[in-house]
């Protein structure tokens, strides 16, 4: 069976449209379930500008329902990814709004900071919506959400998530080891570490701030003394101080 959105029977209006090549600007013709197309008039091979490759970011048939993605788009996979982990972690938590709430947050002020750190957002939007990941499970265990706890349960439950979505090995590795120790920074850290762990922080201070206001002084103290990267600092004034 042919997945609907690739089945031509399903098609509406507009599914074969013309676009204008951006090397000779001659028009081509594409199909929807076109990967790419060559101009015919100098040769040129480039991406259907209107074709949604989100789903080959974590289905397995994806190659033999579109084939190769093209080179441009191999790149975005991962970025790709991180929409489908949202989706997880909302049904691992279910009606835990609150968690969800915070993770969504957290993934906020990650972007941000990591677009202006210059991070790999693949890792930290990863990390980011599944930092807290193992809570539940610590509930279970230890009758303790205790930051220690969260760390040592989280990683094998997200490396599960990622496992099932079909991300990369050292993606994997890297997102685990975040959550691993999220709470505690080591002496030398990575970047994408920093931004989470900031990003995080932030969230927090500003759960703290609607239930127990602190002064301007003391959170201009944190930010200067607890916050890891320039991002973070100029995140943290937006969101904290205004």
């Amino acid at each position: 069976m042919k997945c609907p959105g690739q089945d031509s029977r399903y098609w509406k209006p507009g599914a074969i449209f013309e676009v204008k090549c951006p090397q000779c600007d001659h028009s081509v013709e594409f199909f929807k379930d076109d990967t790419t197309r060559k101009c015919v008039h100098c040769g040129h091979k480039f991406a259907n500008p209107n074709m949604d490759f989100g789903c080959a970011s974590y289905c397995q048939y994806a190659k033999e329902c579109i084939g190769d993605l093209p080179p441009e788009l191999l790149a975005q996979k991962e970025d790709l990814l991180k929409d489908r982990i949202a989706i997880e972690m909302k049904r691992y938590f279910k009606r835990d709004f609150k968690r969800i709430g915070h993770a969504t947050r957290v993934a906020r002020y990650a972007e941000r900071i990591g677009k202006d750190e210059r991070g790999n957002l693949a890792v930290i939007l990863a990390a980011a919506y599944l930092h807290d990941i193992g809570i539940h499970e610590a509930e279970k265990k230890y009758n303790n959400t205790a930051a220690k706890y969260q760390e040592q349960e989280g990683p094998p439950i997200a490396k599960s998530i990622m496992i099932k979505l079909g991300a990369k090995e050292e993606l994997i590795e890297e997102v685990c080891d975040i959550i691993g120790h999220h709470h505690h920074p080591r002496s030398e850290e990575t970047l994408n570490f920093k931004v989470l762990y900031d990003a995080d922080l932030i969230t927090n201070l500003e759960e703290k701030q609607k239930e127990n206001p602190m002064d301007t002084d003391k959170i201009h103290r944190i930010i200067d003394k607890s916050i890891l990267t320039d991002g973070g600092r100029k995140e943290a004034r937006k969101v904290l101080l205004n």
